[in-house]
């Protein structure tokens, strides 16, 4: 074989790697966007009561509708919530489950987490934060969820910071940092911003 049939045999095999890897580039965003999206809607179809899923009253599916009616359903509580009526049966609710030892302190939980990140994109600007972790020199991205005013502050003897971690590609994992405030540098990023920062793996400019 020629050095020259050799040389085109190489630039050959390299582009139908170079090919082969952009095909790779094109198609993980794509099948993880569909497979979330089939995900996402299965959920909703298990959520929604059958009475409520027009679906199993028509003759065919119509794909997405159940995240339709889900989220106007979930809009319409909201709008009642900030009623009269809407604030006291809220009210009713948190009393009943402030009863229940278990559920008193999974309810809490979860209502002071959806509270943080659901304020408005002023208040998670501020959110935001910087830190040294998990060693000095390294820093990680978080979310200062609160100010801490448990026992922790009260050993430690200054102004400390509840900070998730996420964990990348998934952030709905991560670790509870309890951080001086003295080593947090809040940023400007929102919490959409942080988001995709987070779920691209850092590929999506902060």
């Amino acid at each position: 074989m020629s050095k020259d049939t050799e040389i085109k045999k190489i630039s050959f095999l390299a582009r139908i790697r170079n090919y082969f890897l952009a095909g790779i580039v094109v198609l993980i965003p794509i099948g993880i966007t569909i497979y979330f999206s089939i995900f996402v809607e299965r959920a909703f179809s298990n959520l929604l009561p059958k009475y409520l899923n027009p679906n199993n009253f028509l003759p065919f599916d119509i794909p997405g509708l159940e995240i339709l009616i889900t989220f106007f359903i979930i809009t319409f509580i909201g709008m009642l919530s900030v009623t009269f009526v809407g604030r006291y049966f809220i009210n009713l609710n948190t009393k009943l489950f402030n009863r229940i030892p278990v559920l008193k302190t999974i309810f809490n939980g979860l209502t002071q987490l959806t509270k943080s990140f659901a304020s408005d994109d002023t208040n998670n600007k501020k959110k935001m934060v910087l830190i040294e972790y998990p060693r000095k020199g390294i820093y990680s991205l978080g979310f200062a969820t609160s100010v801490n005013s448990g026992e922790v502050t009260d050993k430690v003897g200054e102004k400390m910071i509840n900070i998730f971690v996420p964990t990348t590609p998934n952030p709905t994992s991560g670790f509870l940092l309890v951080v001086p405030e003295k080593d947090v540098t809040y940023l400007d990023m929102s919490f959409e911003e942080a988001s995709k920062f987070i779920m691209s793996a850092g590929s999506i400019k902060s």
